[in-house]
């Protein structure tokens, strides 16, 4: 039998200036589903249902982005995407663009289990939710005062930006811990070209072995800070945000667009499956020499009961458990 062993991130590129109450509110919240997903592994749920509901309980809080607190788009509305994989069988499901659906990874396990296809989005995804009962909320519910704010920054800025949890307390309060003020394209960092006005996603994800070697894997995102509308990141796309197989199970975060080239998540279970590297050598491959200078993080764990992290930002949301009583949740 192996034994179990769960995962849980919250984004990568935290900046160095985030505030102590922010990186305690967060471990906090780490600390929490980490133990709502081991008391689950040690009742026997199968992986696919851990994941689903760590990530739920990820969504619900809006300490990171993904379903309430989760970024805005340029109209001010909010845009979610998330994803769920079952190693066995690979069997998968993906949406996109909900604005209504109050858990949009439980939408993404209904159009696995319940719709011909792996990925639906915008409308006809909305459609499927109301056919299928879910809960729905207006989106007035995933916005915050905090992120409103913070879109009026980043349009202010002309940029793009990876959302970022600082107290809004003043234009000085907030160029001083994050730059955000009047940043340009020249000296800050870039995404095809666009100015970021800071690097810091706060994407979540989860991944899980459960004690008879099943693998699953999650993620959920509200997306990039004044992103355009209609705008799809890595999180929902299987094999690039999310993937799973009997070998692993990953759930990646940070620039999705390099880690949509790299194919981050497949790249892993592959340098595994066909390169027969261990699961962390695996990870510190793909991160070191797949992303092309772009920056991110990911979770994994393996069919064997291992945990890998790896990431390429100054610090990523993390999280580990395993049945032997290891914990640990760490920032940088």
């Amino acid at each position: 039998m192996v034994s179990w062993a769960i995962a849980v991130h919250g984004g990568a590129g935290v900046d160095p200036a985030l505030p102590v109450e922010r990186q305690e509110e967060a471990r906090r919240v780490l600390e929490r589903c980490l133990q709502m997903g081991a008391t689950a592994l040690r009742a026997g749920l199968a992986a696919v249902d851990v994941v689903e509901m760590v990530v739920r309980e990820l969504e619900t809080d809006p300490v990171f982005n993904s379903g309430r607190g989760s970024a805005l788009t340029r109209k001010g509305t909010v845009e979610m995407e998330a994803s769920i994989m079952d190693g066995r069988g690979r069997r998968c499901g993906a949406v996109s663009g909900i604005s209504t659906v109050k858990n949009p990874v439980s939408l993404a396990r209904l159009v696995m289990e319940r719709s011909p296809h792996s990925y639906l989005a915008f409308d006809g995804a909305e459609d499927f939710a109301r056919d299928q009962g879910v809960e729905l909320v207006d989106n007035s519910y995933f916005i915050t005062e905090e992120n409103v704010g913070m879109l009026k920054l980043a349009k202010e800025a002309n940029s793009i930006m990876f959302d970022y949890r600082v107290p809004l307390t003043g234009a000085d309060t907030c160029s001083a811990s994050a730059g955000l003020v009047g940043a340009k394209a020249e000296g800050v960092l870039q995404m095809n070209g666009l100015p970021i006005s800071i690097y810091a996603p706060e994407t979540v994800g989860c991944v899980v072995v459960d004690c008879s070697g099943g693998c699953a894997a999650a993620t959920s995102t509200g997306g990039l800070m004044n992103k355009m509308n209609g705008r799809i990141g890595d999180s929902p796309l299987i094999g690039s945000g999310t993937y799973a197989c009997d070998a692993c199970a990953v759930s990646c975060t940070g620039e999705g667009e390099a880690i949509i080239r790299s194919t981050l998540a497949r790249d892993v279970a592959a340098l595994m499956e066909y390169k027969g590297l261990g699961l962390q050598e695996a990870v510190d491959y793909a991160v070191k020499e797949r992303l092309d200078e772009g920056k991110a993080g990911l979770i994994a764990v393996s069919g064997n009961g291992e945990v890998a992290i790896g990431f390429n930002t100054v610090g990523m949301f993390r999280g580990c458990a395993t049945e032997e009583g290891f914990m640990e949740v760490g920032i940088w």
